[in-house]
């Protein structure tokens, strides 16, 4: 199959970009189940007090027709009007309400700017057709009718149950025949909206995970997505090596400030920083081969003096990252260091003076 290589899960970027193109996981089953719930609640509160209003208007509107003519300022025309469109309003805003909710709900407020553009490939007829003949086209089909056999199962077997009864009810009073039948139309209808709700359920989630097969990418589409985002691996590389380049070079101008350089002598090579005005000696520059040679040969040519300790040079190493002042366990060996080192300046000062004298 062509899909067979999209094994994996939809990343949150493709999610996203399904979302604006309108690809949410949506059930228009869920809808229809819930207007239907609210055309019962509104048959259910529909009182008795109403419907015998209904009655008396009907028979109002029957005698004043055998004694006059009607007119748009007849007063009961205008109290049907009035009444019919509170019934029509209320339900009307029910069923907006309703079918506005449950779309946020599934799949939050959503404008796709794009599904909304008008596309001659969706109104090509030939392509409709197609879809139309095809396993895709049929499921809806086949699927909607799942739902119609559960409720027209459920309307045999009510009538079948109270087919006897109902025939009897047929030689009494038309009151208890309209009676009954309400009942049983009552029965028929809130027992289809129980079965339409929990397919519709059902639906919601056959949807959801259709949408999650649909959005599933192949491991290659994961890897170009990356480098969409993320940025090309090989560039980043590349970067990260320049990076590294330009903090060597400018670790390596600073060690021209160093106080010392404590080496091991081969493989370690740390530049300290100390002035009097400083609590402690700062790490300016380290390294270890390669870089440890390049620190000390910059040491040799700006005459900064290099001491061989090999403890002390791994120990600051390890434990200072440029820029951090030296450890208080170190105080006692770097202190010794430049003390030896600010004698031999002071002694090389003392000697080039006589010199001149």
């Amino acid at each position: 199959m062509a899909n067979d290589d999209k094994t994996e899960r939809a990343t949150p970027r493709r999610r996203e970009k399904a979302r604006e193109q309108g690809r949410v996981a949506r059930s228009r089953e869920v809808a229809g189940a819930l207007i239907g719930f609210a055309g019962l609640l509104v048959v259910l509160w529909i009182s008795s007090s109403e419907l015998e209003r209904w009655r008396l208007s009907w028979r109002s509107w029957t005698d004043l027709a055998w004694q006059s003519d009607f007119n748009p300022g007849t007063s009961i025309l205008v109290w049907t009007g009035t009444a019919a469109l509170r019934w029509i309003l209320a339900p009307a805003a029910l069923i907006w309400v309703l079918a506005t909710a449950t779309s946020v709900a599934q799949g939050g407020f959503v404008i796709s700017a794009g599904a909304l553009a008008p596309s001659l490939e969706r109104m090509s007829p030939a392509k409709k057709l197609g879809q139309m003949f095809s396993l895709s086209g049929l499921a809806p089909v086949a699927k909607s009718l799942i739902p119609f056999s559960v409720l027209l199962y459920l309307g045999i077997t009510i009538l079948a149950r109270d087919w006897e009864l109902l025939m009897r009810a047929a030689q009494k009073p038309a009151a208890v025949l309209g009676q009954l039948a309400y009942q049983r139309a009552l029965e028929i209808c809130w027992k289809s909206t129980l079965a339409l709700l929990l397919w519709s359920g059902i639906d919601y989630l056959l949807q959801r995970q259709k949408l999650e097969r649909d959005l599933r990418m192949s491991k290659q589409e994961l890897r170009d997505e990356y480098k969409e985002t993320d940025g090309n691996p090989t560039v980043k590389a590349r970067l990260r090596r320049l990076q590294r380049q330009m903090r060597r070079r400018r670790m390596l101008k600073d060690v021209e400030r160093a106080t010392v350089v404590v080496t091991n002598p081969t493989h370690f090579a740390v530049a300290l920083e100390y002035r009097p005005e400083m609590v402690a000696p700062i790490v300016i520059a380290k390294g270890v081969n390669a870089l440890a040679q390049q620190i000390k040969e910059v040491a040799r040519w700006h005459e900064i003096a290099i001491v061989e300790n090999p403890p002390l040079a791994q120990a600051l190493y390890r434990s200072v990252e440029i820029g951090q002042a030296i450890p208080a366990k170190l105080y006692a060996a770097v202190a010794e260091i430049l003390a030896f080192i600010f004698r031999a300046q002071m002694r090389a000062q003392q000697a080039r003076a006589r010199g001149r004298n």
